[in-house]
């Protein structure tokens, strides 16, 4: 059994130092891993990465993280990624991991993604070049991670999963306004994830959805975006293969 911790959008700045320390100090007696699901700043400068990088450096258990949108705002993800890397955590954009967990080989793919919309009600490569490129952006996102997947699976992991911010499905975007559905994520990371192979999906990003959601190919979905969840992390046991 491999017990997989998880949670996004903590969006820590100077004034939350040391808020979620304390619960992640417990992780080595309930968890084997943690996945960071994006958002871990509130506007992704390199003074509150360094929080979040004191926050989790030095815990008892690997931690793979992405970035979110709230990552990128300041323009320095760059910055952002080489204070997590500095800190330990490995964090991935179009790329997979694998971790050791409990005696299985853990494969994580991860990419932030993108929006886009969902079957029926979603974006094309078509018209402007503008919205050409915010549709490729997407695209690109979903490849990247249909390779990481891909690639894991060859490599023999007992597990993989899939970790990004922005949603695969629209399952777990209950609760917030339709309107805004294709800004909280594509259908296009659900076909990556269901054509390359998965056993649980993560993302964040949508504060006012649902937990639990799946993708047409049966894989699991969570979103663990911290308004959801309403915890420090939430814990989901796989059985490795």
């Amino acid at each position: 059994m491999i017990r997989v911790a998880a949670v996004g959008d903590i969006h820590m700045g100077p004034d939350s130092q040391g808020l979620l320390r304390p619960a992640f100090d417990t992780l080595g007696d309930c968890a084997d891993l943690l996945l960071l699901a994006g958002d871990l700043t509130r506007h992704g400068t390199p003074e509150e990465a360094r929080v979040v990088a004191r926050e989790v450096r030095g815990l008892p258990v690997p931690v793979v993280a992405v970035l979110g949108n709230h990552d990128h705002h300041d323009e320095q993800p760059e910055k952002v990624t080489g204070i997590l890397q500095e800190a330990g955590v490995t964090v991935l954009e179009g790329e997979g991991t694998v971790v050791e967990c409990a005696g299985s080989r853990v494969g994580i793919g991860g990419t932030k993604g993108f929006c886009g919309g969902f079957v029926g009600r979603s974006a094309g490569e078509f018209g402007e070049p503008l919205m050409k490129e915010f549709v490729r952006y997407t695209r690109r996102s979903a490849d990247a991670l249909h390779g990481a997947l891909e690639d894991l699976g060859r490599d023999g992991c007992d597990v993989r999963i899939a970790l990004t911010h922005f949603s695969p499905v629209a399952d777990t975007l209950a609760g917030e306004p339709p309107e805004i559905y294709p800004f909280l994520g594509s259908y296009l990371l659900a076909e990556a994830i269901d054509t390359a192979g998965a056993d649980l999906s993560v993302h964040g990003h949508a504060h006012m959805g649902t937990e639990h959601g799946m993708t047409a190919g049966g894989v699991r979905v969570r979103n663990v975006a911290q308004p959801v969840i309403r915890r420090a992390f939430n814990v989901y046991q796989l059985h490795a293969a």
